[in-house]
């Protein structure tokens, strides 16, 4: 298969590498709002191509188009690639508004196309590990569960924002942080099979004074830095999230973790580690969920070069016992990671989609049910924490079994 990339910013390049390590990938080009990050990028990995813009990528014969643009830019053109007959993968978040996220889920049911956002939580090591101990009801039933988000602006935000958004990158710097809610809720639902159906969010105004998270400069009118949200979940359950991002807390340590609270048993994940709990004893599990100590990934310093410091952690990742190595290509062996080791897992899913033509794990519907609650939330803060329903498109295609 053939892919295309638009936008080649910090976070292209680490699945430029595994793409072009995947047998069943062929010629990659690239494209980008500034021609010489896109050349570039052809000179450094040894792609095929960079076209001039996107709109001449998506009309090229390129079999799938990766989008990893500006976060509030997806959407558009995620549907223009699937109006060209393009599979897709998309960054995180899926859309910023309900009806862009009915648009692609409606678009995948038409056309039969392959849609894949790339959701890093739901390949982290304490939801895998979740996911299989519930399949097994493990947890008996699982009433309450938490997901957060922590990473503070200066962990390298401010950095990432004013590479990709130049002179005025305060406006963007301002973005609400419940718009951007797939890690901390993906998470939950990633290990769980249910699906918000309303949600009561409070959001905490701003104190720095920096002109970020400032109603007047921000492009969403937001002055909302760090977030808490309490939705109510379809099997009679209910999820907490937190986004902060004005937070005391160090970037390179699980900046998602996640917390699962069943009638039968406990899990808990901290900073430092976590703990699978029963009525009788509790036990030590962080060791299960290290990617640190386990993988031997290399680094990759063409992915790093131009990366705050504070940010490179997400680039120099292994992988956990809990990972299912066995089914990734051999050629990932040794292969940079990323993200609590999701990188191979999400650039193999994608592949293995598109080649089978079947949908991956995290298809449209899924990818709907980890965005809709946080564009929710987002109104319910803007209304002072009145609960509002949050919408729903369907189960969607059964697992392929492999995710």
């Amino acid at each position: 298969m053939k892919i295309g990339v638009i936008g080649t910013g910090q976070f292209a390049g680490s699945f430029i590498g595994l793409w072009q390590r995947h047998p069943d990938v062929g010629d990659i080009h690239v494209t980008d709002l500034v021609p010489e990050r896109a050349a570039e990028h052809v000179e450094r990995y040894g792609i095929a191509g960079a076209y001039d813009d996107a709109d001449a990528l998506i009309a090229s014969d390129v079999d799938a188009v990766a989008v990893f643009t500006q976060r509030w830019t997806h959407a558009e053109l995620v549907l223009k690639a699937l109006d060209a007959g393009k599979h897709v993968y998309s960054a995180v978040p899926m859309a910023l508004q309900v009806d862009e996220i009915e648009a692609i889920v409606r678009k995948v049911e038409e056309t039969g196309l392959v849609y894949m956002m790339g959701e890093t939580s739901y390949y982290n090591p304490a939801v895998v590990w979740a996911r299989e101990q519930n399949a097994k009801r493990a947890f008996g039933r699982v009433f309450y569960s938490e997901g957060d988000y922590v990473h503070d602006m200066d962990n390298g935000f401010y950095a990432a924002y004013q590479f990709s958004g130049g002179e005025g990158w305060k406006a963007t710097a301002s973005y609400p942080p419940m718009l951007y809610p797939t890690h901390a809720v993906g998470g939950v639902l990633g290990a769980l099979p249910t699906h918000a159906t309303s949600v009561s969010c409070i959001g905490i105004k701003d104190d720095r004074g920096d002109g970020v998270f400032d109603a007047d400069v921000s492009l969403w009118g937001n002055e909302f830095s760090n977030m808490t949200a309490l939705f109510g979940l379809a099997d009679g359950g209910t999820m907490r999230t937190n986004e902060f991002r004005r937070v005391g807390h160090p970037g390179r340590v699980h900046e998602s973790r996640f917390r699962f609270y069943g009638t039968d048993g406990v899990m808990e994940q901290t900073s430092t580690g976590a703990s699978w709990s029963t009525r009788d004893e509790i036990e030590d599990i962080g060791e299960l969920f290290r990617t640190y100590t386990h993988g031997g990934q290399a680094v990759d310093p063409t992915v790093l070069e131009g990366l705050d410091p504070a940010l490179r952690h997400s680039f120099e990742s292994g992988l956990a016992k809990v990972h299912d190595t066995s089914r990734l290509p051999k050629e990932f062996d040794g292969a940079p990671n990323g993200h609590e080791g999701s990188h191979h897992f999400l650039a193999d899913d994608f592949v293995r989609a598109v080649t089978t033509v079947t949908q991956p794990p995290v298809n449209a519907w899924r990818a709907a049910r980890f965005t809709l609650p946080g564009i929710v939330a987002w109104d319910s803060a803007n209304a002072d924490g009145v609960r509002l329903p949050v919408p729903d498109f369907g189960d969607g295609p059964a697992d392929p079994g492999w995710g």
